[in-house]
């Protein structure tokens, strides 16, 4: 049997690169779904393993964070690009941190290496249009996450991991991070000796905060604290939330999260709200949506304007269409697209994010858009095999990208546009070489996005037509 490049188990459907707390892609696989001759992809589309160089046939000459040396090298202790371009950054802590693979570079260069990047990886597929860039593309991140533990002295420090270790590097202000936020998480920091609060020791397992997540509405400018901790008793919880508010007036809500577990994963399973309504609103495409602690919600929130506007207006709604929101997580996609079509079904396999998806219809008036918890190629084929169809389907997998199951419905159920939003664009070459070679469908139009600015990352929209006999 020949090799398709996905293994058998892997899922569709659940929102992977969305459920905070995961270590692998949220639906338990730690590859890509290629088989075992395949490279594996990192959280951040690092490619790991003897084979990372070739994916379905397209060669990465674009080594992402696991494997800069490619697209940047190093020459008498300088970064260097591709074409020998050499630049200084205002990170200090650039080169440990690795999170920031461009920061050395001004944001125009940076602009033309995705750019180029994407029409190499891409380019024998469709003509790439130009990146759509960010006009300030600092501070952007409106989720913050920062681990907390100790320094040799045994002082409380908070920050993030040095990039492949353990190793917590001290950061009270990022670049790419909202500066409320960094504030905050400081002023948590520095409250933690007056309150006698000790910080977890993963190699003692003593201590009680692990982690610090924020969470800032871009629109509304809401803000939601969350302390992770090692147990459910918190003393003295009362006065540190007061002292704490006190401290920031402008936080909507705080929450405890439990994670007592030894486990990389940031979240736990239980919940105590400590102050508020235990989650927060933001606006996006005029829409309202209700982010919790798990939520997915685009951390990039003016270029998701970009992304998703661009999304719709590839699909050419006419406010007749049945639309199919694949990989559906809250419905943000395809309540957008309700505005402008006859009907929405959302598919989410993660059943947390389908009663977000059905709250969210709810607290914006919508009543044409529906919402499934199903695998989303399983749903599909149902839907084939029963003679329906959808006229337009949008697809937004995680960095793992699509998988065979999925795609073979797809081009079953044939609905007349596809629109695939991918974050990752090795897999998503990859996928578009299993269409274009089983499917009638044309590849008429890439447009990427700069939603993370100051990394390797780059996300695009691509329209897919199916050819009339």
């Amino acid at each position: 049997m020949k090799e398709t490049g996905w293994k058998k188990t892997a899922g569709n459907g659940s929102d992977g690169k969305r459920t905070e707390g995961k270590k692998s892609f949220g639906r338990g696989e730690k590859t890509t779904g290629f088989s075992k001759n395949s490279a594996k992809v990192g959280v951040n589309g690092e490619k790991k393993g003897k084979s990372a160089r070739k994916v379905s046939g397209v060669e990465d000459k674009w080594g992402t964070h696991g494997d800069r040396k490619r697209n940047i090298g190093e020459k008498d202790g300088q970064k260097t690009v591709r074409g020998g371009q050499r630049g200084k950054t205002k990170c200090p802590i650039y080169r440990e941190c690795g999170g920031c693979q461009y920061l050395h570079l001004t944001y125009d260069q940076q602009l033309k290496e995705k750019q180029k990047r994407m029409e190499e990886l891409l380019g024998g597929v469709c003509p790439v249009r130009p990146i759509i860039g960010m006009e300030e593309p600092y501070h952007y991140r409106n989720k913050v996450h920062a681990v907390f533990g100790l320094d040799r002295k045994n002082n409380p420090i908070s920050g993030i991991y040095k990039e492949g270790t353990h190793r917590i590097l001290p950061v009270d202000s990022c670049l790419i991070e909202d500066q409320k936020a960094d504030e905050i998480i400081v002023t948590i920091r520095s409250m933690l000796r007056s309150f006698k609060i000790r910080v977890f020791d993963e190699d003692t397992g003593y201590g009680l905060l692990r982690h610090v997540l924020i969470r800032r509405g871009f629109t509304t400018g809401e803000i939601l604290v969350v302390l992770v901790t090692a147990s459910p008793v918190f003393p003295s919880k009362n006065n540190f939330v007061k002292a704490l508010r006190e401290k920031h007036p402008e936080i909507t809500t705080i929450v405890q999260n439990i994670n007592g577990r030894s486990t990389s994963m940031v979240l736990g399973d239980k919940e105590h709200v400590l102050y508020g309504k235990g989650y927060i609103e933001d606006e996006l495409c005029g829409l309202r949506f209700r982010i919790s602690s798990r939520s997915f919600y685009q951390i990039n929130s003016v270029q998701t304007e970009k992304l998703y506007g661009k999304a719709m207006e590839l699909a050419e709604l006419t406010g007749k269409e049945t639309v199919l929101d694949a990989y559906c997580g809250i419905g943000t996609i395809g309540l957008i697209a309700s505005k402008h079509a006859g009907k929405v079904i959302g598919v989410e396999l993660n059943q947390d994010a389908v009663r977000d998806a059905v709250q969210n219809a709810k607290k914006n008036g919508i009543t044409n858009a529906q919402f499934f918890c199903n695998d989303a190629g399983r749903f599909m084929s149902h839907m084939a095999a029963r003679g329906e169809s959808a006229d337009v389907v949008f697809m937004d997998p995680p960095r793992a990208g699509s998988d065979e199951k999925f795609l073979s419905s797809l081009i079953k159920m044939s609905p007349k546009t596809v629109v695939y939003i991918s974050c990752n664009p090795e897999t998503l070459a990859r996928d578009l070489a299993y269409i274009d070679k089983n499917s009638t469908y044309k590849i008429q139009k890439i447009q990427p996005v700069d939603m993370f600015p100051h990394t390797a990352h780059v996300e695009c929209v691509v329209l897919m037509s199916r050819k009339e006999e």
